[in-house]
């Protein structure tokens, strides 16, 4: 199958070292003081996903393509399709990802930036990810 997302695929997630599996980046809007709320594609091949994280100014996830999956620490895993919105409170801990069966794709908005940082934890297991 094909995978090919409304907003592009990207190259190869600079940040992979937070991620399982391969992933994608396509930033859609550059940072400018006007605006402070920068924006990019993520794309997931099956099975990849974020480590653990929490953002300290919240994080927005608009779904495009595919199916994924969204954990909030402590909760039940969240099946998420195209038109699907996120919206993550700050100092939240989750995780988002593909499903074991599909390429998935998202636009992740960082709000309240510059001052916003992403909080990086421990990878997510096999099992909470099952």
């Amino acid at each position: 199958m094909r995978f090919v997302p409304v907003f592009g695929k990207g190259e190869p997630n600079p940040y992979a070292e937070h991620f399982t599996g391969q992933t994608y980046l396509a930033p859609l809007n550059a940072y400018s003081e006007s605006l402070k709320v920068p924006a990019a594609n993520v794309t997931f091949e099956p099975c990849a996903r974020t480590d653990w994280h929490k953002h300290t100014g919240g994080q927005i996830l608009f779904v495009t393509d595919g199916e994924g999956r969204h954990q909030i620490r402590g909760g039940e895993i969240e099946i998420l399709h195209p038109g699907d919105v996120v919206a993550v409170e700050p100092n939240v801990e989750h995780w988002h990802g593909a499903a074991p069966d599909s390429w998935f794709s998202q636009v992740a908005v960082t709000p309240n930036a510059p001052d916003n940082k992403a909080v990086w934890l421990e990878p997510v297991t096999d099992k909470e990810y099952k």
